[in-house]
């Protein structure tokens, strides 16, 4: 699972995901990708799945690029923990992810299988995404 190596705080408030994603909105690395249409948290599981998705879609053809990273820490308490007693330990790692992100990128593959790849990967995430082209 995907998880930063350290971090200077160890846990985090939730915040707001309000706003829509102006950094990492268009193509950079690959000629087709998924964009986000929706905000969500993305869990580090989640990212996982639809890479693999994305993997073997493509018979590992080509090349994949992951534009997101789970890098918020979210606590949680154990199921009979009683109210109070502070902050519970960090159950996961998510990636927050804001109206018109690029998830992933692909290129070296024709158009259909790209497209074809990236509805798998969609059918993973809990987001309304979009599939994008150089050309578009």
């Amino acid at each position: 699972m995907l998880q930063p190596r350290k971090s200077k705080y160890q846990k985090q408030f939730r915040g707001k995901m309000k706003g829509i994603t102006t950094r990492g909105s268009s193509l950079v690395f690959g000629n087709y990708g998924l964009k986000s249409l929706s905000r969500s948290w993305l869990t580090a599981a989640q990212i996982e799945a639809a890479r693999k998705s994305l993997a073997h879609y493509t018979k590992r053809a080509g090349k994949i690029w992951v534009r997101i990273f789970p890098d918020k820490p979210v606590t949680a308490k154990s199921q009979g923990a009683g109210m109070g007693s502070g902050k519970g330990e960090i159950a996961r790692y998510v990636a927050v992810v804001t109206p018109g992100r690029i998830l992933f990128e692909l290129a070296g593959v024709p158009k259909e299988i790209a497209q074809k790849a990236m509805k798998g990967a969609a059918d993973k995430l809990p987001v309304k995404t979009k599939f994008i082209s150089e050309e578009s």
